[in-house]
């Protein structure tokens, strides 16, 4: 991505010197912290428990724009809140073996607090590539710069916890690896986060991550395509209780007007 901005795009992949540290920031938080939480939470969880846990999204998005930005939370969004807050007890308290494996504190595993970290993570860094966006810069440069400084911060980390013999890939494992590595960096980290920071210029944070709950729906879909993963019952109740707080608050926000802004409704 930096490539391409600095040989095909007339901005360049310059940063400005006051918006280096904000760059920064964003590897750490977004790619660095949010990957690491997340994947070693997805040892111990399943892949739509952990989904799951990411739709903590829009109520921390919603939190942190109130603290933030002074985004005004009325009686309704506060009952929303409520509501889908309530509705993470039901999948949080069952817990399978491989959660227990991982330690707990009260009745938080310690995979499940780290998914929740990443969530909490990734969220604020969304909202930091909204201002960087905002600001002028392109997502390709923002986020091919904090992929660089994330990334180059998740391999130092590698080569102090994990086994390099001559590199942390299994004898054997090189072409599935690859293989792999090529498809998460084109669906994930080209066209996912291009596409959310392009979104970005047109949608709120918080109606962005309302969006991203249909994400649950499909983790459990493939998770049982491609790793024979049975969704429980807690998950549907809690499913339906998070997606009942969310439509409060959703409904709110477009009665308020400030999910789109006036131009994008009217087109």
């Amino acid at each position: 991505m930096i490539l391409y901005q600095a040989f095909f795009s007339k901005g360049g992949c310059k940063i400005e010197s006051k918006d280096i540290g904000s760059v920064a920031f964003l590897g750490f938080l977004a790619i660095y912290l949010t990957n690491i939480c997340e994947f070693w939470g997805l040892q111990y969880l399943t892949s739509f428990k952990t989904c799951f846990i990411y739709s903590l999204s829009p109520f921390v998005s919603a939190i942190l724009c109130y603290f933030l930005f002074k985004d005004k939370l009325t009686k309704k969004k506060c009952l929303g809140l409520a509501v889908g807050f309530i509705g993470f007890f039901p999948i949080l308290m069952s817990q399978g073996g491989g959660e227990e494996v991982s330690g707990h504190i009260s009745f938080f595993s310690w995979a499940e607090i780290a998914v929740i970290v990443a969530a909490v993570s990734s969220v604020y860094g969304w909202i930091l590539l909204g201002q960087l966006i905002k600001k002028g810069y392109s997502p390709l440069t923002i986020n091919g710069w904090s992929m660089i400084l994330g990334g180059a911060l998740a391999l130092i980390h590698s080569a102090f916890v994990e086994t390099w013999d001559p590199i942390p890939v299994a004898a054997g494992k090189y072409w599935s690896f690859v293989e792999c590595t090529v498809m998460l960096m084109i669906i994930s980290n080209f066209l996912a986060y291009n596409l959310y920071g392009h979104l970005l210029k047109r949608f709120s944070p918080p109606y962005l991550s309302f969006a991203g709950l249909t994400t649950p729906l499909f983790t459990v879909l493939f998770g049982w395509i491609f790793l024979g993963e049975i969704a429980t019952v807690s998950f549907y109740i809690s499913a339906a209780i998070v997606f009942s707080g969310l439509f409060l608050f959703h409904q709110e926000e477009l009665r308020m007007g400030t999910q789109i802004p006036s131009e994008t409704a009217e087109s």
